[in-house]
């Protein structure tokens, strides 16, 4: 499982839609640091699009793995660069906790970024 999330961190970064297509659930969501929420569409369109633009997205922290059979949460802070509609790239540390459900192979179904206090 910490494989695959490194592997979906190097997809966003990489803009790599096919890969982010087959990691991503139909029904994802994402709740950004800033609190806002965006489904697969608008996540996965912008990555495309380049209005999320990912420079860098990488775990800083060990990747914390709780799984079972057919879930499985995984745990971690990263370092992110992102620049988004055009802006300037910003730098923050978040901690994150997504959930992979098993469905045609593990794919992330919610994910949470939070911004990082010192």
């Amino acid at each position: 499982m910490e494989e695959l999330e490194r592997r979906r961190l190097r997809a966003l970064v990489e803009a790599d839609t096919a890969t982010l297509e087959h990691l991503h659930a139909d029904d994802f969501v994402l709740v950004n640091p800033g609190g806002g929420e965006w489904d697969r569409a608008f996540y996965l369109g912008g990555i495309a699009d380049g209005s999320i633009d990912y420079r860098r997205f990488e775990a800083v922290s060990p990747i914390q793995v709780l799984a079972g059979d057919d879930l499985a949460v995984v745990r971690y802070r990263s370092a992110i660069e992102i620049s988004v509609d055009g802006g300037p790239v910003v730098a923050l540390d978040a901690w994150h906790l997504d959930c992979y459900r098993r469905d045609d192979g593990w794919r992330c179904v919610w994910s949470q970024a939070t911004r990082a206090g010192d």
